[in-house]
């Protein structure tokens, strides 16, 4: 694995379009937290409750934000900028190693079908599986085990990593990663009663999934495909790992969910809106652009544009901040009427 040459901290501070105090000759081999850092890493501050362990810290150097006050010391340097974490995006992608990825071309282990068309510079892995009536665009990688069944398509420069499916008919746009074992276009949960009461009717889920250009999508994720119609992933969204989408749910652009939620079916998600971690929402909801959802939220109405909403079930925040205020304080209440009857 090869690794990016060290840089200087004037050059660094250029590219991250920081203000440099201190030693710009300090060479920078790599980054770490603030604790764990050595001679010639950089590491970063974002927040006032950190500054106080740079003195200790053994980095070189540091990114801090522009209200934080500290000095960089002798022989250390500090870079200021706007935002500390954005910032460091961009370090992170200098030091970053290259990904691994398939060689050139198809594995002699993996299955294409004669019929599936190939765009230019398409790396196949081992063991992988591509359909008849696929298309597989310019760029796109498919790592180890990735399963494309018939007639779906995959955008340029795609990235499937191991283990992923993505069944028949379904589509993704360009620039998409999907992580580990994630599966895109598994049945729709669709059952109804027997007639006759003596079991359950499986529905039919004819339709599909398409995911739009840009879209992150972290492991083991699964998006069911729509009972009729198309379940959509808008362009730019990020999902993160082990989250459930139930067929026929609408995802806006830019949409941030954060692990372990689960979407039922024929929900509606608004542009910019946020998901915390292990919230839940019930089916046939809408919720606005650009909500916020705090973490283990449980959704059962809808929600407007811009709100914020926590709690189970969950209400606007500063209702939920009141309830749980309250339910903290039941036990003395409780006490106080027991001790009075």
């Amino acid at each position: 694995m090869t690794h990016a040459p060290a840089i200087g901290c004037r050059e660094l501070a250029r590219m991250v379009d920081g203000e440099l105090h201190g030693d710009g000759d300090i060479q920078i081999t790599g980054v770490a937290e603030l604790r764990s850092a050595t001679r010639g890493q950089l590491t970063f501050i974002g927040d006032d409750r950190y500054a106080s362990l740079w003195t200790a810290s053994e980095a070189s150097a540091a990114l801090v934000g522009p209200d934080i006050e500290l000095e960089p010391g002798s022989g250390r340097a500090l870079l200021r900028v706007a935002d500390a974490d954005l910032a460091m995006a961009r370090v992170l992608e200098h030091f970053a190693p290259a990904p691994p990825a398939p060689e050139p071309g198809v594995h002699r282990l993996a299955v294409v079908h004669d019929s599936a068309t190939l765009g230019e510079g398409v790396r196949i892995g081992p063991h992988c599986f591509v359909g008849p009536g696929c298309v597989v665009g310019d760029g796109c990688v498919l790592h180890a085990n990735v399963t494309v069944m018939d007639h779906a398509r995959l955008g340029p420069a795609t990235v499937l990593w191991p283990g992923v499916v993505i069944r028949e008919r379904c589509t993704l746009g360009e620039r998409c990663i999907l992580h580990a074992n994630v599966t895109i276009g598994a049945d729709g949960f669709g059952y109804r009663p027997a007639a006759d009461g003596t079991g359950l009717v499986k529905i039919p889920q004819i339709g599909t999934v398409a995911i739009a250009d840009d879209v992150e999508i972290g492991a083991g994720t699964c998006i069911d495909r729509a009972k009729f119609d198309a379940t959509t992933i808008g362009r730019g969204t990020k999902i993160d790992n082990l989250v459930q989408i139930g067929h026929n749910a609408h995802i806006g652009r830019h949409v941030i969910i954060a692990g372990s939620c689960g979407i039922a079916g024929s929900v509606t998600i608004g542009d910019g809106s946020v998901l915390g971690g292990m919230v839940a929402i019930r089916d046939h909801i809408v919720i606005g652009r650009g909500v916020r959802l705090t973490g283990a939220a449980q959704l059962m109405h809808d929600i407007p544009d811009g709100e914020t909403w926590g709690g189970s079930p969950a209400r606007p925040i500063r209702e939920a901040v009141k309830q749980a205020q309250a339910l903290k304080r039941l036990p003395d209440i409780l006490k106080q009427l027991r001790q009075r009857g």
